[in-house]
């Protein structure tokens, strides 16, 4: 008979991509080309950031993303882009129980949010916060402060990953606000190369995945082939947990 530990763990590989609008460093919009990255990596949950969603004429690139890795999908848009939808998607193998969207924004700064996805894992839910935090000092400051209250809110109960593009090019106060609260994944433990940034030749490691109750990292990945050199200014990130509920 199992053990009861055994019931109650899965190991669901996530991940987490910055697609540049899918537009990649030869300067063309591929959408097809990130389905193919993310094909190849093939995650039970993706996080991206900057994905052009719906416009009156187009269905969006979340749409065809998810209709060629035949996933589910759900967008929390921050703002419009050229008449078209602008933000975070995640994407799921699993269904999609409940959808929440924080605002992060700050001041005059470029509307910024955190989208939480509770995901159902065979009778347990996991919760995952997609984030893209923003780009000047100030306002990092605020939106990990900001975020930090919103992953411990006691309410929400469960193993939760907090992954996305935290714009921070070295350790800074957003890193240390976050780390005071959650477990990091310490890429220095698992990869000879962390940078993220830019795509070709990454020297910034921009994206990070953090996490919250019994969460075990047994594997962290950094694809970087030809595909993932030029499909975006960043490389996805990916990670192997083991998830005990």
């Amino acid at each position: 008979m199992p053990h009861d530990d055994a019931k109650r763990s899965r190991t669901l590989r996530v991940a987490t991509y910055n697609i540049h609008r899918c537009r990649g460093l030869d300067g063309r919009t591929l959408p097809h080309r990130i389905a193919a990255v993310l094909a190849d990596i093939d995650a039970d949950v993706i996080a991206l950031q900057e994905v052009v969603g719906a416009s009156a004429l187009r269905p969006g690139q979340a749409a065809e993303i998810g209709a060629a890795l035949g996933m589910g999908w759900v967008m929390a848009p921050t703002r419009q882009l050229r008449g078209a939808l602008f933000g975070n998607v995640v994407l799921a193998r699993m269904p999609v129980r409940q959808h929440h969207q924080y605002d992060l924004s700050w001041k005059t700064c470029e509307p910024r949010g955190v989208q939480r996805v509770d995901i159902g894992v065979d009778d347990f839910t996991l919760h995952l916060y997609n984030v893209h935090l923003g780009t000047s000092l100030g306002e990092r400051r605020y939106q990990a402060e900001r975020l930090a209250g919103i992953v411990h809110d006691r309410r929400i109960s469960g193993p939760k990953v907090v992954l996305g593009d935290f714009n921070e090019w070295a350790r800074g106060l957003a890193t240390d606000v976050l780390a005071e609260r959650l477990q990091s994944i310490d890429l220095r433990t698992h990869l000879k190369r962390r940078s993220t940034y830019p795509g070709f030749f990454p020297i910034l490691h921009l994206d990070h995945i953090y996490y919250e109750g019994k969460v075990e990292v047994t594997r962290v990945a950094l694809p970087r082939t030809r595909l993932t050199m030029v499909a975006s200014d960043h490389l996805p990130l990916v990670a192997d947990l083991k998830i005990r509920f």
